[in-house]
């Protein structure tokens, strides 16, 4: 007997959703950062045993969108709310704020199992969390609650278990050996965007998006040239910094963690180009990926 199904991870920004992807997969897929918003596209992580394989949905955290790039990435969101087997709902118990009721009622609509995953409880107390426990259940009645750190790894041992009983009889829906949707290319843009996320300050780092223009081989070292783009000429000079020592710190640390992620040796070349107001541009965010 085999089991497969998708099972997608769902919630508010800054939640903790990719931490909890990279932590089930074993490995970081997903760029994470303290910023909102750090993931923009839906990601699929595979994770497979004899006789199982999850395919995990990473998506970007559910808001009200205010431009064109924002409403592309709720359709992700709309699009993961369509084909899951299995719901993980993942909740930042610091969160003072009132739940995402279009998310909240989704989920108590559609026909599938919810679990509700209370997360970043090692911020929280046990009164406080009683509480929520409490409050989800009369949210979303149907939903099995965990309490869990997704960044220390409390109870995330649990969650596999739980989706294995969850998920139907059916054979795997990817080759054993594959573990991602996305390409060699979309880490590369993506972990370079990570850098600048945690570089750089206010508009810049959500004003940017990086294209992998050249990924080849050749004897052991991986030759990469990527371009980031930016929707003004003075955030290009911030990008930048005086004499070119801000973005070589970039391209530093993004070598580092690429070299360990492909296990290989990188020559990694960043360019800074200005492609204007390309987060309202339907054209520019069409070619970037953002259907």
């Amino acid at each position: 007997m085999h089991k497969a199904g998708f099972v997608n991870i769902v919630g508010k920004p800054n939640a903790g959703k990719s931490t909890l992807l990279n932590q089930l997969m074993g490995e970081k897929l997903a760029i994470v950062t303290q910023k909102a918003q750090t993931t923009r596209h839906r990601i699929f992580g595979i994770y497979n045993e004899e006789d199982l394989q999850i395919v995990f949905s990473d998506t970007p955290g559910v808001l009200e969108p205010k431009y064109e790039l924002q409403e592309k990435m709720m359709d992700f969101v709309k699009d993961s709310l369509q084909d899951a087997d299995v719901f993980l709902f993942i909740v930042d118990v610091t969160d003072k704020e009132e739940p995402n009721e279009f998310l909240v009622d989704k989920l108590n609509k559609i026909p599938v199992p919810v679990l509700i995953l209370l997360n970043k409880i090692d911020a929280s107390n046990q009164e406080a969390m009683l509480e929520k426990v409490e409050y989800w259940h009369n949210k979303i009645e149907k939903a099995e609650i965990l309490p869990i750190s997704a960044l220390e790894g409390f109870n995330t041992d649990l969650i596999l278990p739980k989706l294995k009983a969850l998920l139907p009889e059916n054979p795997p829906y990817y080759d054993k050996d594959q573990y991602t949707d996305k390409s060699e290319r979309f880490f590369v843009n993506e972990n370079i965007r990570e850098k600048i996320l945690l570089n750089y300050d206010k508009e810049i780092p959500y004003s940017v998006e990086v294209v992998t223009e050249m990924f080849k081989e050749k004897e052991g070292i991986i030759f990469i040239d990527s371009i980031i783009y930016v929707e003004r000429d003075t955030q290009k000079g911030i990008l930048i910094g005086h004499k070119g020592e801000a973005i070589k710190k970039v391209g530093t640390e993004a070598r580092i963690d690429l070299e360990k992620f492909f296990d290989k040796k990188i020559h990694l070349n960043l360019f800074v180009k200005v492609k204007k107001d390309w987060r309202k541009n339907e054209r520019d965010l069409k070619n970037f990926g953002y259907r």
